[in-house]
């Protein structure tokens, strides 16, 4: 008599606890995560290495209105957070990230992370371990004269490596060993990270359109006051210098402030670098596919309404 096979267990989904929108530049990411939000009464954390800056606007993209949704204005997070000057990097981003996502949990809001900077999303999904790690000026004389291959044996005896990167060369593996040299003797610093159950959403945009959009919104925020903005920051003690580090809109409005460059170069020079910028974007999305982060694509010329039934359907089904 055959054996009848007991049935499998059907495998619970985790529900969804955070929606990532994103999307390269002008595709409209922003509008789409404010009305995604106000139908789950969420909020948002934006994701957006210059954004993160007070006073610097124009520039970076800052649409405020697009957070107002039927006269309610999103709450939007990780904005308007350091001074113009400052170099903020994806170490305090992913710190900052999980501190507002789980005080957003607690006040039972759904977070929505809205942004283009491919680092910072992967960072926060890939739960990267970052620590500050400083220089050791004694690790870094004693090994300065040692072979790649040495070095490579030394990294090889530890048990476990924080730093993932390529050590393909002597000053790339010296700063791993420095790396894991310092975790080895700060054991305080293992800390474990929020697990989450992420929904991607990736605004996919044609390439005449996005080109479009992206000319015509230049023309408008160089309109809106955008070389004044310059003009303010470098007259309230932000030095051009550290306005060009920031690049784009920054980088070539300021040439163009300090007569480096005239107005048709800082123009036509921006213009193409945005549009080179956007394509980096989706490179580094399609990148992210490949290492296994499903995103779902959304088409930036449906009405953005549609797009959030949509999401919301997706969210509702993995309940």
């Amino acid at each position: 008599m055959e054996r009848k096979r007991a049935p499998k267990k059907r495998k619970e989904s985790v529900p969804y606890d955070l929606v990532v929108i994103t999307g390269p530049t002008a595709s409209g990411k922003t509008r789409l995560a404010s009305l995604l939000a106000y139908q789950l009464d969420g909020e948002i954390i934006s994701a957006d290495s210059r954004q993160v800056y007070r006073k610097m606007d124009l520039g970076t993209g800052k649409d405020y209105d697009d957070y107002i949704v039927n006269e309610t204005t999103i709450p939007a997070h990780l904005i308007d957070i350091r001074e113009p000057g400052y170099k903020y990097n994806v170490y305090e981003y992913q710190n900052d990230f999980f501190r507002i996502f789980e005080e957003i949990k607690n006040r039972n809001k759904f977070p929505v992370m809205c942004g283009g900077t491919g680092l910072y999303i992967q960072a926060v999904l890939d739960r990267f371990k970052m620590v500050h790690v400083p220089p050791d000026p004694e690790l870094r004389e004693e090994l300065k004269d040692k072979s790649l291959k040495e070095l490579s044996t030394i990294l090889a005896s530890f048990k476990k490596l924080h730093n993932t990167t390529d050590t393909d060369t002597v000053k790339r593996a010296i700063r791993s060993i420095e790396i894991e040299t310092y975790y080895q003797n700060h054991p305080e610093i293992e800390i474990e990270l929020p697990k989450m159950n992420p929904l991607l959403i990736g605004v996919d945009i044609d390439r005449e359109l996005r080109r479009d959009k992206i000319t015509r919104r230049l023309k408008e925020r160089l309109k809106q006051g955008m070389i004044e903005e310059v003009e303010k920051l470098i007259g309230a003690g932000t030095s051009p210098e550290d306005l060009i580090y920031y690049g784009l809109e920054y980088k070539y409005v300021t040439r163009y402030v300090t007569g480096e460059i005239s107005y048709n170069e800082m123009f036509e020079g921006l213009n193409i670098a945005i549009h080179q910028f956007a394509k980096r974007q989706m490179t580094w999305f399609r990148g992210m596919e490949r290492k296994g982060h499903k995103i779902t694509w959304v088409d930036a010329k449906k009405d953005a309404n549609e797009n959030v039934k949509f999401i919301v359907n997706l969210l509702a089904s993995n309940h």
